[in-house]
């Protein structure tokens, strides 16, 4: 390469990042300030402030107040449904919507037989997806205790009839 082209190379460079610098300094704007178009910036809340009541907040220590919260009181520790049955566990994942991630959540709440899903009541029902996570909601949109009931009972022509074929 030419002396000249090594020049036109390096101004072309010093060019670009002069164009970059202009181009972030206006890009920044200021969160308190207003913009350019005369709107003020909404700055964010970080913290939740407290409602106003008419009532007057307790003295600390005071009878009836907390002091602070023990991890366990916020989140319960997963709580077993039931027993499970002697035996080898079932294949949870045989069940429609319910994946290995999900088997081992039911796994972690001592749930491992087709058996104990399919006398789930609708209070175990709520107790066991209350600890589900992600899985939230699809103990019932997936009809698991039903299916549960077809695969404990060995009845794989009506599961297929009604949820497909079993994989």
């Amino acid at each position: 390469m030419s002396a000249s082209t090594l020049v036109i190379i390096g101004a072309a460079l010093v060019l670009l990042v002069l164009v970059l610098v202009l181009l972030a300094r206006t890009g920044r704007k200021s969160a308190e300030g207003p913009a350019d178009d005369g709107i003020a910036m909404v700055k964010p809340a970080t913290e939740l402030s407290p409602i106003a009541t008419d009532e007057p907040l307790p003295e600390p220590g005071a009878p009836g107040t907390t002091t602070g919260l023990a991890t366990a009181e916020l989140a319960p520790a997963p709580v077993p449904v039931a027993e499970a049955p002697a035996g080898p566990a079932d294949p949870l994942t045989r069940l429609k919507g319910l994946g290995p991630k999900a088997e081992a959540a039911l796994n972690g709440l001592g749930v491992s037989r087709y058996e104990q899903i399919a006398t789930w009541s609708e209070g175990d029902i709520a107790r066991v997806d209350a600890q589900m996570g992600n899985f939230k909601g699809r103990i019932v949109r997936d009809r698991w205790v039903e299916q549960a009931r077809l695969l404990a009972d060995g009845d794989i022509a009506g599961f297929e009839a009604t949820f497909g074929k079993l994989g």
